[in-house]
């Protein structure tokens, strides 16, 4: 297995407020996809994307990225093609009022053994009556660790078209680093929406299909509303 790492510097045509910047990061993906008659049917698909995006960086103290400064910011897939695509159309995007892509660059990472697993985005989970869960709302640990190995089980069989015999979650251990839910704000048919999530530390089982799926996640995302921003993941472990 591996998986594609997309490094990019944008250059701020305008102020962007850290609440408004997963916004305006995934629709400057969503239309770069969009140019290509592939990514255009992903894009425009109810299916999973495969891939995630963290924020922008670095993070300025008052949460206002800068006109004319340049930011950085990561995209990770499974999928090689969305990357080598979107590390061509990021940068014809010149047309955007808010940012320009002037510069991206391509990393493959292999599979390698995952000791600890890190979101560095909120990590969305649906759960009944259209709530996201949140320890004030659910807090039941076990379902979410089902729903998140569930999750990547889908993305799994999606893309590689097989699929994997779990003998049991792929979590050992899950941490919990946020007080209060963290939220992704978007805008849809002129009305605010936030997406709530939390920071989470896990430890991963070492079997091979847990391994697998921890690797799968750093790929592309865990839980949902990966390409509006949510779960973008780092990781730690003993690389060859």
């Amino acid at each position: 297995m591996q998986y594609f790492e997309l490094k990019c510097t944008a250059y701020l045509k305008n102020n962007i407020h850290f609440k408004e910047s997963f916004e305006k990061l995934s629709k400057y993906i969503s239309y770069s996809m969009a140019q290509d008659k592939e990514l255009k049917i992903i894009h425009e698909s109810k299916g999973f994307k495969h891939y995630s995006f963290g924020g922008l960086l670095p993070i300025e103290r008052e949460k206002i990225y800068k006109k004319g400064n340049n930011y950085s910011f990561t995209i990770h897939s499974i999928g090689e093609k969305l990357i080598d695509t979107l590390s061509q159309e990021l940068r014809k995007n010149i047309n955007n009022p808010n940012l320009l892509i002037v510069e991206t660059h391509k990393k493959t990472v292999k599979q390698f053994f995952v000791n600890e697993l890190y979101s560095a985005t909120p990590v969305i989970v649906t759960v009944e009556d259209g709530f996201h869960w949140t320890i004030e709302k659910d807090g039941n640990i076990l379902k979410l660790q089902k729903q998140l190995h569930d999750n990547l089980e889908k993305k799994y069989q999606d893309f590689y078209g097989e699929k994997l015999k779990a003998e049991q979650n792929f979590i050992q251990l899950l941490e919990i680093k946020n007080r209060v839910p963290q939220t992704i704000q978007i805008t849809k048919n002129n009305k605010k929406i936030r997406f709530f999530g939390n920071k989470f530390r896990i430890v991963p089982n070492e079997d091979e299909v847990s391994q697998k799926l921890v690797f799968l996640a750093l790929g592309c995302g865990l839980g949902e509303k990966n390409s509006f921003g949510g779960s973008f993941l780092l990781g730690k472990g003993t690389r060859v």
